[in-house]
């Protein structure tokens, strides 16, 4: 048994998506969240300010004694993984995307014809393509850098014509030249786009990463013996800043109001 909380964090708000998933299937659960929300977006900038950033962010989540780090940021994923393992050998590090490929090994034949779309990092990194062929070699997989998402979504511009036409811009002629029927959304914004994909889209099976990961938090916490009991900490919410925009996004991700939530603002400039 272990009542600490576990870190999660993203380089925004899109790492809220996995929030609800979790507390779902392991209620007993608390996190301590850090979105950077002040720096964001992360996929457009270089590698070695990615890390930066993200090392301050481990090193705070850290001095808050959490039991486990999760990579709610497939950006960071792709490019910190292994180096924030290597920092924090005692706190168990769980990155995004390796089970949201492993969902793809599972379900997906070379009949198929799958797309991921993500930031420009995470594509250029290649990661999703090289962890599928190594746990399914031989599917046909294509990828495309979508930039444009990550800043209307933080600005809560979803419901919106405006979307539905960056979508249509990136994902017409990505989804009809390579006959797409499977979408990884290889961000964490991305589901909160993804009722706009599918009425969009219909036809497309969608892999979501920000719930394919609470299945891997549960196994190496049990593994571990470090699954939550009685747990009465509370859910705590940090931003670099703290935006009305944030507020609301957490109300609506978490459906729930204002005054059940813990926000504290947390700045972590270099």
């Amino acid at each position: 048994m272990d009542n600490r909380s576990i870190g999660v964090f993203d380089s925004g708000l899109g790492g809220l998506t996995c929030i609800p998933n979790l507390f779902h299937e392991l209620p007993e659960e608390r996190v301590i969240y850090f979105g950077d929300t002040a720096r964001t977006p992360y996929g457009s900038k270089a590698i070695s300010t990615v890390k930066a950033y993200t090392n301050q962010i481990a090193d705070f989540l850290a001095s808050k004694d959490v039991k486990m780090m999760v990579i709610a940021c497939n950006t960071i994923s792709a490019t910190c993984l292994p180096e924030l393992q290597q920092r924090f050998p005692d706190i168990p590090i769980l990155g995004i995307i390796n089970p949201a490929a492993q969902r793809i090994a599972d379900i997906c034949t070379e009949e198929n014809n799958i797309g991921i779309i993500a930031t420009k990092v995470t594509i250029a990194s290649g990661v999703y393509t090289e962890s599928i062929e190594e746990r399914h070699p031989g599917l046909n997989v294509h990828t495309m850098a979508t930039p444009a998402f990550v800043p209307l979504i933080e600005e809560g511009i979803i419901e919106n014509e405006i979307m539905d036409l960056t979508i249509r811009h990136y994902m017409d002629s990505f989804v009809r030249e390579n006959q797409l029927d499977t979408l990884v959304l290889g961000c964490t914004h991305y589901p909160l786009i993804r009722k706009n994909i599918l009425r969009l889209y219909p036809n497309l099976q969608i892999v979501n990463p920000s719930y394919e990961i609470v299945a891997r938090i549960h196994q190496v916490l049990k593994e571990k013996d470090m699954l939550a009991v009685n747990n009465d900490r509370e859910n705590v919410f940090y931003a670099s800043d703290l935006s009305e925009n944030f507020v609301n996004m957490i109300q609506n991700i978490l459906k729930t109001e204002k005054s059940d939530l813990i926000l504290k603002f947390k700045n972590l400039d270099l």
